[in-house]
């Protein structure tokens, strides 16, 4: 069991040199261009949601 999970973690851990991982300035450039898009698509779906809601509201009446 022990020699098992050694095994694991060894192997997990040179796994892990291979790699590539991004700098800090891909990892800020991509987390914002996440938040761009995301505040985009909210503001697409309230925009729609709003227009919805609206001509609702008029064919209701």
């Amino acid at each position: 069991m022990v020699t098992g999970l050694r095994r694991y973690f060894t192997e997990s851990w040179s796994e892990l040199k291979k790699v590539a991982w991004p700098t800090r300035e891909m990892v800020v450039r991509l987390t914002l261009l996440v938040i761009a898009v995301s505040v985009a698509v909210g503001a697409y779906i309230a925009v729609l949601d709003i227009l919805l809601h609206t001509a609702l509201d008029q064919t209701v009446l």
